[in-house]
């Protein structure tokens, strides 16, 4: 039966059969969550690109809708945004809804392997009966290739100061701006990234957003890069800063990194667009693995999985503003079966393999080196999650987590940085049957990571190295499945 396979995520989306990655086209419209994904109909590997497509009422529970755009004479149809033409700047509004505007890359595969450099152009599509039939516009593509290998992937949204869309999308390993009145024509603005962030492999997949900090606005750019992730392959970074409308400065030096997710299955990941004014998150998702390995993972029928939905948000700290993540609060609707478990050194919970941890630590009180959660099974495969005090480190090691040896390095312990000073620790977890995620002092750190137990984990033991830990509160929750 679908969604009851071996491995299937039970808390995350994923499609009913055959592959997945990028999420693309989130957007927000009467009451509907949208999740389009690049998606492949025909294999569980990668292959001609289409735009999958669900929706959600409550970012918990998937409805999945017919495949939304198809492979045309130009090409395959990979990343890109979607966005409300709430003011029918573009004309194409034929009905009582306004369009939903779909823009992505044409990617030309025949002009790709004969070398050219123009095989990745940005093109259009509408709707005018939300989401459910998109209608690709006749000029395509309507922004042409300036020379530029790598150019994609773009994300649109309106910018009120301006009165106009802006653009940003990737270009080799740096984004560059434009802006329209319409969503038709186009003009270039300006770059940005050559000399700044990570640069160990190519920018895809680019976001631009406000975030309030107190009562200034800063703008925050999300970039993609593969490789070149602090724990190998595919991850996510960002910069903060301000956009005047045509340049993003960076608030930081050039030399700084910043990662919004620190384990190795975090990627692609944008936020939804047209989020209601009242609501005002800004809302992430991201597809849940590498491109290391994605091809490769021992599922069967279906490829990959998403993130759980995140919130984003600015917090103050030492080093200056940075961005946290936590799991949004509609996830709570899942919990059932709550525990205050007390953890003596021989403690063995049993789970349900589908579970939210909740533990605060004083570690003013505590002397031990390194403590954390073992999850296992009768097979004596685990996966730990821990904190390393000495080292001052977050860590997530799937060595022994069953099946690891499709690719090289999968079998690894991967660290985070702990970024913020209070004795009072947090490690907020959800432990799906093939993932895990980790979010820590309230979303300054996360850490994503999939493996792949011969049998589901279903025992939760807690561990401590030398000395003592003071845990001052702890709370286990059975999670209710979504499928």
């Amino acid at each position: 039966m679908p969604y009851q396979e071996q491995h299937r995520p039970q808390i995350h989306f994923s499609p009913p059969e055959k592959w997945m990655n990028d999420p693309n086209g989130m957007v927000f419209y009467r009451g509907e969550y949208h999740l389009f994904y690049q998606y492949y109909p025909d294999s569980t590997v990668w292959g001609p690109m289409h735009w999958g497509h669900a929706i959600s009422k409550d970012l918990v529970y998937w409805d999945n809708l017919p495949v939304a755009l198809f492979p045309d004479s130009l090409g395959y149809i990979f990343s890109g945004s979607a966005v409300i033409d709430w003011k029918n700047t573009s004309g194409l509004q034929t009905g009582e809804h306004p369009p939903m505007i779909a823009i992505f890359t044409h990617h030309d595969e025949t002009k790709q392997n004969n070398g050219r450099k123009d095989y990745q152009n940005q093109s259009m599509a509408y709707s005018n009966d939300m989401g459910r039939n998109f209608v690709k516009y006749k000029h395509n593509p309507v922004i042409s290739n300036p020379g530029e290998t790598d150019f994609r992937d773009p994300k649109v949204s309106w910018n009120e100061n301006l009165q106009m869309w802006v653009m940003v999308l990737a270009a080799g390993q740096k984004v560059k701006f434009y802006c329209s009145p319409n969503l038709l024509q186009w003009e270039y603005l300006s770059d940005f990234g050559t000399g700044a962030g990570a640069h160990g492999g190519v920018w895809e997949c680019p976001d631009m957003f406000p975030l309030k900090s107190g009562n200034r606005v800063k703008w925050v750019l999300v970039v993609n890069i593969s490789p070149g992730a602090p724990n190998g392959g595919s991850g996510t970074q960002y910069f903060i800063g301000d956009f005047d409308g045509k340049k993003f400065k960076n608030d930081n030096a050039d030399e700084t990194i910043l990662w919004l997710d620190y384990g190795p299955d975090n990627y692609a990941g944008v936020s939804w667009s047209d989020i209601p004014e009242e609501d005002g998150r800004r809302i992430f998702m991201a597809w849940m693995s590498n491109w290391d390995y994605a091809v490769k993972v021992p599922t069967v029928t279906w490829r990959s999985a998403m993130t759980l939905p995140r919130s984003l948000t600015l917090r103050n700290t030492e080093h200056g503003l940075r961005l946290a993540s936590n799991p949004v609060t509609e996830l709570k609707k899942l919990r059932k079966n709550k525990q205050n478990p007390e953890w003596n050194p021989d403690s063995i919970i049993q789970l349900s393999g589908l579970n939210e941890l909740i533990m605060n630590t004083d570690l003013a009180e505590s002397t031990s080196e390194a403590f954390g959660f073992i999850f296992s099974n009768r097979l004596n495969e685990k996966l730990v999650v821990g904190f390393n005090i000495l080292l001052n480190q977050f860590y997530i090691d799937r060595t022994k987590s069953g099946k690891t040896n499709f690719f090289p390095t999968f079998s690894a312990k991967h660290i985070a940085p702990r970024v913020v000073r209070d004795n009072l620790l947090n490690m907020h977890l959800y432990l799906d049957h093939s993932s895990l995620e980790l979010f820590t002092d309230g979303g300054s750190i996360s850490m994503t990571e999939i493996f792949f137990p011969n049998e589901n984990f279903d025992c939760v033991s807690f561990f401590h190295k030398n000395g003592k830990v003071k845990i001052k509160k702890c709370i286990l929750f059975e999670l209710d499945s979504v499928w």
